[in-house]
């Protein structure tokens, strides 16, 4: 087994090691999500909380880590007895992104089950996570189908698998940690509320810190054994000190002034549901333990509330996450009651014995410091800049986006899970049968039955059950949703640059660019103007990052319309070699001009047709404006094998209309 790097070994970070470690003091916090750019030491720093635990008192051969002080009366290998059990070390169970779903919930031997009525059952990592830590690296990554069934285990803390008239459940309660780079998209709303914290980090900037950050992680590569040596007295006095706020927690005192800062704080920052609250309480709660104080003070709220409420108001995923302090402190201070002095706005709660700059102090003002404000983000505050070049206008705001009805590509595909075209798929509805190919995930019972049911004198059956053989055993073929890759492909030209007509296209594309994050797509947009195209954002599931680049997108210059198809299909022959399962769907955005160069008209449709060779569905988004229409953009849709509409018809119901058209187009095209 390899040696960890030391958790007091971390250089900055503080909100980090502070979130994890209130974690450690208290489970009930629910968990953190680290936020941040790579190479931020987000996944060493949380492989090094596992060492600081405590150990887990367990049932003796119980593969559910059942309490034996409490054993589980529902436990698969119960019934036990209370007893005095055995001490293991906590556990850290890290879920891959690409898990299957008998990894996470475990595995019944199905053919057991029908040839013997056994529950012969295999614990998967919701199992062995069971009163440790569920680490999810790149959660943001994580298939739809396990985030599904990670909210189920983390609501009601036990774990189901139903298959087949089969059932087995298990208690798992876990403490879940998640680490994502925002760039490659954000979560679903429902499993970032599950997070009972956030932390953003980030690099230092300042150069001596970097330079130690480097000098200690190569000690720690030319030596690992050694190098946790000289750590391991800061390692067992912070684990010394976790055990001690573990026994002061359940004398903690939250007074109802505490109470009513933490409802006031919630309610003015107009985050949803309650459970903004509880983790608020539990979080001020663990502080003033973690403090050595058995009384929560102003200062612990306001620590909790830059914790607990960041990624908790977001309305939508281009929203940065982010509290605005000053607005923090106000309710703080409005809703104080009696506090004696005011929250110190850079730090938390002093520990007993005062602090080295390691072991996870709470966090204090310095270069290293974690990020505890907004998230900042290109275009996040103030208007956009333009980049350069002469002849630009300045970026126009987009309007405000509203909701869009699906845009699907037709036909049944096979590519990654998502929301949505139809595609076979590994979960949904139940279309057919087939033998497996490999390991069997999911049996098609009713076909299994059918092909083991004229061999059963031949085998010498003579129980209740079935005598069955692999040769029987049938998988279930499944159709479901899939994402797709859409690629935009926006003229900003000077024949588009008319401030409100540009407005009200990037709000279109805005709009579908949140259509594809709740559906789980990849997203890349191509843009074109002067004398060339160039890709603003390669292929990447930020749609986010895909906001931002449109919000100070440049317009300005002649049309070149073929140049930007051309790059556009270029993106998509190259995506097309990388993710070869996912379909694509090309929105070009344009007033259906071409100019510059010779024949610029013919040249943009010879590059429309090849799209239309290729089978690939797209829309044209007309945006000729004026008494007089050349009907440019139709044409050119014609030439894509797609269809058009205009500007004024992106609303959602026309919407629903032109996605008919599209399906209508290609079903005639096939």
């Amino acid at each position: 087994m390899s040696t960890p790097f030391p958790f007091t070994a971390v250089v900055g970070q503080d909100d980090l090691r502070l979130a994890l470690l209130l974690n450690a003091v208290s489970p009930a916090v629910g968990g953190v999500l680290v936020r941040g750019e790579k190479g931020t030491a987000k996944s060493t720093a949380v492989r090094a909380l596992s060492v600081l635990l405590p150990a887990v008192p367990v049932v003796s051969g119980c593969r559910f880590s059942c309490d034996p002080a409490r054993p589980d009366p529902a436990c698969p290998d119960g019934p036990h007895e209370s007893g005095a059990g055995v001490e293991r070390p906590a556990r850290m169970v890290e879920l891959p992104v690409g898990a299957s779903e008998d990894r996470l919930v475990g595995a019944l031997d199905i053919e057991r089950a029908l040839s013997e009525g056994v529950k012969a059952f295999e614990p998967g990592l919701l199992a062995d996570a069971h009163r440790g830590i569920l680490y999810v690296d790149e959660v943001n990554l994580l298939h739809d189908h396990l985030v599904d069934l990670l909210l189920d285990a983390a609501a009601m803390g036990a774990s189901y698998v139903e298959r087949e008239g089969v059932s087995v459940r298990h208690a798992s309660k876990f403490l879940l940690v998640g680490t994502m780079n925002p760039e490659e998209g954000e979560l679903r709303p429902q499993l970032l509320d599950r997070f009972g914290l956030t932390v953003e980090v980030a690099a230092s900037r300042e150069p001596d810190q970097r330079v130690e950050v480097v000098r200690r992680r190569l000690a720690y590569d030319d030596d690992p054994a050694g190098f946790a040596g000289r750590w391991a007295e800061e390692e067992a006095s912070v684990r010394a000190r976790i055990v001690a706020a573990r026994k002061l927690l359940p004398s903690v005192l939250l007074g109802d002034g505490a109470l009513r800062q933490i409802a006031a704080t919630c309610a003015a920052f107009e985050v949803d549901g309650m459970r903004a609250d509880i983790v608020m309480a539990r979080t001020a709660t663990a502080l003033a333990a973690w403090a050595g104080r058995t009384e929560v003070l102003a200062e612990d709220v306001r620590q909790a509330a830059l914790l607990a409420l960041p990624h908790r108001r977001r309305r939508n995923p281009f929203d940065a996450p982010g509290l605005d302090e000053d607005k923090l402190d106000e309710t703080l201070e409005e809703y104080g009651g009696s506090d004696d002095e005011d929250p110190d706005p850079e730090g938390g709660p002093d520990g007993p014995g005062g602090g080295d700059g390691g072991g996870g102090e709470p966090p204090s003002e310095g270069p290293g410091g974690g990020d505890t404000g907004a998230r900042p983000e290109a275009g996040d505050s103030g208007e956009p800049q333009p980049s350069g070049g002469g002849g630009e206008q300045q970026p126009a705001r987009a309007a405000e986006p509203f909701r869009t009805k699906v845009l699907s590509v037709p036909g049944l595909g096979e590519g990654t899970a998502g929301r949505r075209s139809r595609a076979r798929t590994e979960h949904g509805r139940t279309t057919g049968a087939r033998r497996p190919r490999g390991a069997l995930t999911k049996l098609h019972l009713a076909a299994t039955v059918q092909a083991a049911a004229p061999h059963q004198r031949a085998r010498g059956r003579s129980g209740r059950g079935l005598v069955v053989r692999r040769d029987d055993l049938r998988q279930a073929t499944r159709e479901g949703r899939e994402g797709n890759f859409v690629l935009f492909v926006v003229d900003a030209s000077g024949s588009m640059a008319a401030r409100q007509r540009m407005g009200a296209v990037k709000g279109a594309v805005l709009s579908l660019l949140l259509d594809a994050y709740q559906r789980r797509d990849k997203v890349g947009l191509v843009t074109f103007r002067g004398s060339a195209a160039e890709v603003a954002l390669p292929p990447t599931s930020s749609v986010d990052a895909a906001a931002v680049r449109l919000e100070s997108l440049p317009t300005g210059g002649r049309t070149p319309l073929a140049a930007g198809l051309l790059r556009a299909h270029d993106v998509l022959r190259v995506e097309r070699l990388r993710d070869p399962a996912r379909r694509a769907l090309v929105v070009v955005v344009t007033d259906g001009r071409a100019t510059g160069g010779p024949e610029p008209v013919a040249l943009a449709g010879r590059a429309a047709r090849l799209f239309a060779a290729d089978g690939v569905a797209s829309v044209v988004v007309d945006c000729e404006s004026g008494p007089v229409r050349l009907g440019l953009a139709g044409q050119l849709a014609g030439e894509l094998g797609g269809s058009a509409v205009t500007l004024d018809e992106l609303r959602a119901d026309s919407i629903a209309g032109l996605v008919r058209d599209v399906q209508g187009t290609s079903r005639r095209a096939a």
